[in-house]
């Protein structure tokens, strides 16, 4: 158990600290499309469609990474309060009950319009620019099956908190 849960973390790890770099590109294109709109009266006809496409790719993309690091919502208030065998019993019903059935929803429902975007060539609509869409919707199937995956790693070590009654601590720790 502890293998599998460690070659998922570093995995989630690897692609998340990969997907942090689109905010190079994103900030650059706000930096330019700034600077031409306010400095030479020149907006661009791409820098909006660049731009949300980046963002939401990162946004999305990111959340593997995200439930990695723990940065998901949780009512830290009550749950800080329980013993981790008791933890484990709370994620463990939140995964099997919540996340899984929601995530694989997600996942299937985002395949099936990012597989008919990519079908007919989709393109944009918001700009005269007009830039293929449908590799920014195969973002969301990917985000989704990344959040699966990690979703796994998260509920084998809320089964090893219940068996053990200790929280899983990995071994080589993942630091931002």
């Amino acid at each position: 158990m502890s293998r599998a849960i460690a070659l998922i973390d570093r995995v989630s790890d690897v692609i998340g600290r990969l997907i942090a770099w689109l905010i190079l590109p994103l900030v650059g294109g706000l930096t330019w499309e700034v600077i031409a709109r306010y400095v030479f009266h020149a907006p661009t006809i791409w820098a909006y469609d660049l731009t949300y496409m980046l963002y939401g790719s990162h946004f999305m993309l990111g959340a593997g990474y995200a439930l990695l690091r723990g940065a998901h919502i949780r009512t830290d208030f009550l749950y800080e309060r329980y013993s981790d065998r008791t933890k484990g019993i709370i994620d463990t019903i939140a995964y099997l009950g919540f996340f899984f059935p929601g995530m694989l929803f997600f996942f299937l429902s985002s395949l099936d319009e990012a597989l008919h975007a990519w079908r007919i060539r989709e393109m944009s609509e918001q700009t005269a620019w007009r830039p293929p869409i449908w590799p920014f919707k195969m973002a969301v199937p990917v985000a989704a099956a990344l959040l699966l995956v990690q979703g796994v790693a998260e509920l084998l070590k809320s089964l090893y908190a219940i068996r053990t009654g200790h929280l899983y601590q990995r071994r080589e720790a993942v630091e931002v």
